[in-house]
């Protein structure tokens, strides 16, 4: 677009087809607005006729996931509560994507307020995965990660509380990173002070992921826990020399149970970042008391964000986190702080000595798209509807920046991701190094075979 071979309209148009012949198999976007989006890509043509282009995100369709606020646009979160509500307002990251030249055209899938790892919801149904549409494919950023493999979109945004920028990616083969905490301001947020709840970019490959960065972080007057940095330093090339670079290979991450075929996977790309010339160790960081404490607090954000709807049509897990949130006790909120915060200082004692953690993203591939979750793995019986997303969750309780980069496929064909973690606020570093990794395996360049047909 930049060079005139392409204009804004005519990348919107070839978007819009896209979505016209895949997603009604796949339902990832579930509201669409093309001529909204059409009067924003003339208005962009217009702009660079003069010379003028929007910002980094010139002309890029984009569609927000469902539990953003966009104006003037359904946003429904997956509930059937919400099944007809039209906000008047943007959540800052709509706002900033937009105002770096983004054209919205719709809405991505969500399950219910975002709760579980599997798309699906009474007001749109299920989202199913590109690779084998009998699969899930993963959440609550579902929708956003089938849209990005079947080329339906170029970038696309999601939040992440126990994994849902990484959940999705890593079983769809898409690149989902959950930056620091305050790096994507999240506001409005009725829980402004808590670092569990992220926003952040889904792309192809890492380096769009780094663009849309670009546009969206920065500090927020309005929001407690923002970083002071531009997200202009987001835009420097990620080129770097990985020689000598250290990393905690956790193969047996935390003592969690893993299906054999993600260890494999994950495990045979040891040797790409050895080729690098990074040194990787054996070790296992010390994740006890962050189940616990992820539980309590994620009880409790639950109690503050929907208490108000209870005796509502919500799905049962929602209602049993809402519940719980109410039934906590002072000294387990303490409790749990007190573990998040001993948890937070050993791994920061962990990563002087590397700087980054390696592990798979989700302990199992996509499974069938009728289970709502995983209820067992390796033998071991998961005793709730989160303890198969435990590999995300405990590195959401620490804080630290962490990419789900794609690193290969099972026998079957079905997506497997890894996972970059890196040192506190060394989110440029993450980049890099899942860059350079990205770049060395080409794994991003595959697209589902239903993308590729016609």
């Amino acid at each position: 677009m930049r060079r005139k071979e392409l204009s804004a309209r005519e990348v919107l148009e070839a978007h819009l087809a896209q979505i016209a012949r895949l997603n009604p198999q796949v339902n990832a976007i579930v509201t669409l607005a093309p001529d909204q989006a059409r009067e924003r890509a003339l208005l962009a043509d217009e702009a660079a006729a003069r010379g003028e282009f929007l910002g980094p995100l010139h002309g890029l369709p984009i569609a927000h996931k469902d539990l953003a606020e966009t104006r003037g646009m359904r946003t429904t979160y997956g509930s059937p509560i919400f099944k007809d509500y039209v906000p008047d307002f943007s959540t800052l990251l709509v706002e900033r994507a937009q105002h770096a030249g983004a054209i919205t055209i719709g809405k991505t899938n969500t399950p219910e307020f975002g709760a579980g790892s599997q798309t699906f919801n009474q007001v749109f149904g299920a989202t199913r995965n590109p690779w084998d549409l009998t699969k899930t494919c993963g959440g609550s950023s579902g929708g956003a990660a089938v849209a990005l493999a079947c080329g339906m979109l170029p970038i696309a945004d999601g939040s992440d509380f126990g994994g849902s920028l990484r959940n999705p990616a890593s079983f769809c083969s898409v690149v989902g990173f959950r930056p620091s905490p305050g790096r994507v301001p999240n506001v409005p947020s009725r829980n402004a002070w808590s670092p569990l709840s992220v926003v952040g970019p889904m792309a192809r490959n890492v380096q769009d992921v780094a663009l849309f960065l670009s546009a969206i972080a920065g500090p927020d007057a309005r929001a407690p826990l923002s970083i002071h940095e531009p997200g202009s330093s987001f835009a420097k090339p990620l080129d770097r020399d990985c020689r000598g670079l250290r990393i905690a290979w956790c193969a047996n991450f935390a003592g969690l149970p893993f299906d054999p075929r993600v260890s494999e996977i994950v495990n045979a790309q040891r040797r790409t970042f050895e080729e690098l010339g990074c040194i990787t160790e054996d070790a296992e960081p010390d994740f006890s008391g962050a189940d616990e404490s992820f539980k309590t607090l994620r009880a409790l954000s639950f109690y503050q964000q929907y208490n108000s709807l209870l005796g509502q049509p919500i799905k049962p897990t929602v209602v049993d986190e809402i519940e719980r949130g109410a039934r906590l006790t002072g000294p387990e909120i303490a409790r749990a702080e007190t573990l998040r915060s001993q948890l937070f200082a050993r791994i920061g004692e962990f990563m002087t000595r590397y700087d980054f953690l390696v592990l798979p993203v989700v302990q199992v591939p996509p499974f069938d798209i009728e289970q709502e979750y995983v209820t067992e793995i390796a033998g071991q019986r998961m005793e709730s509807y989160v303890d198969w997303m435990r590999s995300c969750y405990f590195i959401s309780v620490t804080g630290l920046p962490a990419i789900s980069v794609p690193a290969g496929f099972t026998e079957e064909g079905l997506p497997v991701g890894l996972q970059i973690v890196g040192r506190h606020h060394a989110d440029f570093g993450v980049l890099q190094m899942a860059h350079a990794y990205e770049q060395a395996t080409g794994i991003s360049h595959h697209f589902p075979p239903l993308a590729r047909e016609g």
